[in-house]
């Protein structure tokens, strides 16, 4: 084993954890018929990969290579406890029929989709579910789940790991659900996608600002469930928002890497595809009267992405459409970004009111958006030094690198008065499920 073979192997390796991780963990799933069993198969599966690959090459589908690795694995492990059983009657139960003999295997057709659901069981708490689904099923790390919960990371740690204790104290099997059990499971499952495409968005950590692998994930995921349930509005407001907001995907960075502020992307540059389509499903969602989260903030992102600039912008009806999404969600984080728009429609002092009084909630103590969007309204109420201050805040609480260079740039330039930087505004929260 060279150290050159060793070091592409350690890099495929990596590649494949971010891209291969939820179907391998799916499929290995449905032979093991147990989420810890399938995990720590899926986990042997990669470490052998490393030795594996360094010596005999990266496979041409590396994804098929730790699939098959990691199913032979959970059939090694079924057949030692079938002996087990065999050899000790007295001391276990009955098992549960394997996952391939169970109605309602077809209800949910695609594996990743299925173990979505399947992790969002009603038996767990709703954060529980989210955060297990999270972080089992879509490799996203604790840290970064904790972040989107505004909790610490020691606190989704031990979520986790009593969501997983619970799981096996109640003896819940993994277990496709019947068609009749999906609706349910629903709300779980869209908050799911939410917060793994938020993941994406903004890369709570690390040096890039957007995670692509993840945007795509959350995006296939959701098309697979618009597919399954047409007749869900909030399903196509999800889909909606997803697609009008990554409709910038391109123009949110410069050619250097550089963050920009919504009001100075290119528009000519936007994905005006993704934006038809995503106004068609607004359309949709909302004339089926059940209109709910995902939809409002959708119709949101609808106003951003058909303005023709930022300052024509419908700063009202934005508001208003955060009024009807505080009702429906009682967020701090919906709050707190009704504010940015109450900056525009009616000025940076009504807005600082409300992030002032925001700022006593607890659960936005370690949110760095609440100081960089009270900087931003101190800038342009012509108080650089507290500005500064706010700024400073800011800084101490964000871990992503190119967010931190833009609030860096901002604390090293300030200058008379200019709009709020919208990079703040045009955000669904993060959080606050």
């Amino acid at each position: 084993m060279t150290e050159i073979g060793t070091a592409a192997a350690e890099r495929a390796v990596a590649d494949a954890h971010r891209r291969e991780w939820a179907f391998v963990l799916a499929a290995t799933a449905r032979v093991a018929g147990d989420l810890d069993v399938a995990e720590e198969c899926v986990q042997d599966a990669y470490v052998a990969a490393l030795a594996a690959w360094a010596r005999d090459g990266v496979p041409d589908k590396p994804g098929a290579w730790l699939t098959a690795t990691a199913k032979r694995k959970a059939l090694d492990v079924l057949r030692r406890d079938k002996v087990f059983r065999s050899k000790m009657p007295l001391l276990v139960e009955p098992v549960e029929a394997e996952m391939a003999d169970e109605p309602g295997e077809d209800a949910v057709p695609d594996d990743r989709l299925r173990l979505v659901f399947t992790c969002c069981h009603p038996a767990l708490a709703r954060e529980a579910q989210v955060a297990l689904t999270l972080r089992l099923v879509c490799g996203v790390s604790t840290g970064d789940i904790a972040r989107a919960f505004l909790v610490s990371e020691p606190t989704m740690a031990a979520r986790v790991t009593r969501a997983k204790k619970k799981i096996a104290a109640a003896r819940i099997p993994y277990r496709v659900p019947e068609a009749a059990e999906l609706p349910e499971r629903l709300d779980a499952v869209l908050s799911v996608i939410h917060l793994l495409y938020t993941a994406g968005h903004t890369a709570p950590t690390g040096g890039d600002l957007v995670r692509a692998d993840l945007i795509d994930r959350a995006l296939h995921l959701t098309r697979m469930l618009l597919a399954l349930m047409p007749d869900e509005p909030e399903v196509r407001g999800l889909l909606a928002l997803l697609l009008l907001t990554d409709a910038r995907r391109a123009t949110r960075t410069d050619a250097e890497g550089r963050l920009l502020r919504l009001e100075d992307q290119d528009r000519s540059a936007w994905d005006r595809p993704a934006i038809e389509e995503g106004n068609r499903l607004v359309l949709g969602a909302f004339r089926t009267g059940r209109v709910g989260r995902y939809a409002l903030q959708a119709a949101i992102a609808s106003l951003h992405a058909v303005a023709p600039s930022y300052a024509a912008t419908d700063w009202p009806q934005v508001v208003r459409l955060y009024d009807e999404l505080l009702k429906r969600w009682p967020s701090p984080v919906v709050a707190l970004n009704r504010a940015v728009a109450v900056s525009m429609a009616e000025g940076p002092s009504a807005a600082l009111a409300e992030v002032d009084a925001l700022a006593q909630d607890p659960r936005l103590a370690g949110y760095h958006y609440l100081p960089a969007i009270r900087a931003d309204l101190l800038r342009r109420l012509d108080r650089p030094q507290e500005a500064a201050d706010a700024y400073r805040s800011a800084l101490a609480l964000v871990d992503n690198d190119t967010e931190r260079a833009f609030l860096t740039a901002r604390l090293a330039s300030l200058t008379p008065p200019t709009k709020i930087d919208s990079v703040y505004g045009n955000r669904w929260p993060r959080g606050a499920l």
